[in-house]
């Protein structure tokens, strides 16, 4: 088999519009884990969001990866093992939330199965938890009580506002975090050089894998460079243009099984 690991993204990749993994595609993946076949999930999502999706496909048994944070943090999830990760250096989490607070902003970060609050709830916070299965935790003193490493600070807020603090915050921050937004509403503050090709090449070192034996599959901004850097790169039908420009393939839409498709089509 020449493709021996793929990548792939969850939302708009993985699953369908409904968010759920269809059966067509579950069991091309199935066949694929039992035929050798290693996957790893690679997401911006925070590790506990990608439970469902570890435990539908199995990757415990077969003993593939979660790529979580956009990069920031890979591990087996067989053996809990960590292979990569990344954190926000914790001098910055002061200045960060002082930023929150003068442009009326929420924050957010995680431990476990909790997406940490410093400065209330707002929509856009019970949307993140919903997606990802965590429980909402508002805590007082948001800066003292970080004081265990993270790999993503979350801000949240209105779109039109959010783009205007994006730039204003990568410029304060320009090369020590990277910045930039994954929805309208959601602000992403990461260490930096994170992206999903970067930590996909420590995963393929330490499997002894080369980038000709990786498939990565995406459909939006943060999937471009895992794309570029795979032996065989997919973007859905339904991906962003300029994610298609960079791809060798551009497989179904995430409705219509394209998953599926590629397995078939390349890994037999």
């Amino acid at each position: 088999m020449k493709y021996k690991i793929i990548a792939l993204d969850i939302d708009g990749t993985l699953t369908n519009s409904k968010k759920e993994i269809s059966k067509k595609t579950y069991d091309a993946l199935m066949d694929y884990q039992d035929r050798g076949g290693i996957i790893v999930l690679a997401s911006g999502r925070p590790t506990p969001g990608l439970n469902r999706y570890v435990e539908w496909l199995h990757l415990d048994s077969y003993g593939g990866y979660v790529l979580s944070y956009n990069g920031a943090h890979i591990e087996n999830v067989k053996t809990g093992d960590v292979v990569h990760n990344q954190t926000v250096p914790l001098e910055y989490i002061k200045g960060l939330y002082d930023f929150t607070n003068e442009y009326d902003l929420g924050i957010v970060t995680y431990k476990d199965q909790f997406a940490i609050s410093g400065n209330g709830t707002d929509e856009y916070l019970l949307y993140e938890a919903r997606l990802n299965g965590l429980k909402v935790k508002e805590v007082d003193d948001f800066v003292n009580y970080i004081n265990f490493p993270v790999n993503k600070v979350l801000m949240t807020g209105e779109g039109e506002m959010l783009a205007r603090r994006e730039r204003e915050l990568a410029k304060r921050y320009d090369g020590r975090l990277s910045v930039y937004r994954s929805e309208d509403f959601f602000l992403e503050i990461m260490p930096p050089n994170v992206d999903k090709a970067q930590s996909l090449l420590h995963l393929l070192t330490e499997l002894d894998l080369t980038q000709d034996e990786l498939i990565a599959c995406g459909d939006g901004h943060n999937d471009k460079t895992m794309i570029a850097y795979a032996g065989l790169g997919v973007a859905m039908d339904n991906a962003k243009k300029e994610v298609k420009a960079v791809a060798n393939v551009i497989a179904p839409s995430n409705d219509e099984d394209g998953v599926a498709y590629i397995v078939d089509k390349y890994c037999m």
